[in-house]
Parts: C-alpha cells; sequence; structure tokens
C-alpha cells in the first residue's frame, strides 16, 4: 500500500507543479497584457501632445500671418487716409486751384480796421 501512496503522492505533485506552471503562466499573459495596454496608453497620450504641439505651432504660424497681413492693411489705411488727402491738396495747390482771389465785397457796418 505505501507504493500506492508513493505512486499517488508523485502524481499530486506532478499535479501540483502543472497546476502552479499553469497559473504562473495564466499570470504572465496577464501581467504582460496589462503592461502591453499601459504602454499603449503612453503612446496614445504621447501622440496626442505631439498633435497638440503641432497644432500650436500651426495655429502660432497663421497667427503671425495674420499680423503680418493686418499690419499691411494698416500702412495701406495710412497711406489712404493721411498721406493721399495732403498730397491731393499739395497738388490742387499747385494747379493753383486753392489761392484764388475772390473780389472784395463791401461790408455793410463798421470797417474794422
Amino acid at each position: 500500500m505505501e507504493v500506492g501512496f508513493a505512486d499517488v503522492k508523485e502524481d499530486i505533485q506532478n499535479l501540483a507543479a502543472r497546476l502552479d506552471s499553469r497559473v504562473s503562466m495564466e499570470r504572465y499573459q496577464l501581467e504582460q497584457a496589462a503592461r502591453d495596454k499601459a504602454i499603449k496608453d503612453i503612446l496614445e497620450r504621447i501622440r496626442a501632445i505631439e498633435e497638440a504641439r503641432r497644432e500650436e505651432e500651426r495655429q502660432r504660424e497663421a497667427d503671425h500671418r495674420a499680423a503680418i497681413a493686418q499690419r499691411a492693411a494698416d500702412r495701406r489705411l495710412i497711406l489712404t487716409g493721411l498721406i493721399v488727402p495732403v498730397l491731393l491738396v499739395l497738388l490742387h495747390c499747385r494747379r493753383g486751384g486753392l489761392v484764388r482771389e475772390y473780389p472784395r465785397v463791401a461790408r455793410k457796418g463798421p470797417a474794422l480796421h
């Protein structure tokens, strides 16, 4: 009977070793899956950060181009709003259009001499 118990004991030890290896393998696979998911999440966050930085750079460049265009429009406005009327007045003066002599009109009332 001891021989039978020895065989059963050996079989139980073999089953325990196989069970331990099976549980260890499943645990390893679960841990590996968790690590893979964590790495995937980190990579997704990195991609999102990089995309946000690229979008910020594009927005910064667009703002810069808009500022350049606004400055050009301001210069044109200054030219047309201030300088052109002065040039027109000077051109008009040169042609003698601004300086005209009007006939003197006799005033009624006391003279202001």
